[in-house]
């Protein structure tokens, strides 16, 4: 489930994009209503959160990150063809606060 705010309505691009990353992830994992994906969008840049049941973040990261290497390397052709920089963080929810979310 992509979470609802108004990201589409000002930039269509980068909900598109979004939509995209929760449709690939609800495709690997065992529990699609848990994922969600959220936007920061910048001026030239949008950074993509991925969250998803802890049990399920193994399957988007892959054996030796090799699923999360591939949805950034869809991001990183999209990125070169809109001329807007997208980044795709996995954000594990056991974390403590005061770490900051791992990168596969």
């Amino acid at each position: 489930m992509v979470q609802a705010d108004s990201l589409s309505a000002v930039d269509p691009v980068s909900g598109k994009i979004r939509d995209l990353v929760a449709g690939i992830a609800e495709a690997l994992v065992d529990h699609p209503e848990q994922v969600s994906v959220e936007a920061i969008v910048e001026p030239t840049s949008t950074i993509l959160r991925l969250r998803v049941d802890p049990s399920d973040v193994g399957k988007i990261i892959g054996k030796q990150g090799r699923t999360a290497r591939s949805m950034r390397t869809i991001l990183s052709a999209a990125s070169m063809k809109l001329h807007h920089r997208f980044s795709l963080d996995i954000v594990e929810e056991n974390a403590s606060a005061s770490t900051p979310p791992q990168e596969a």
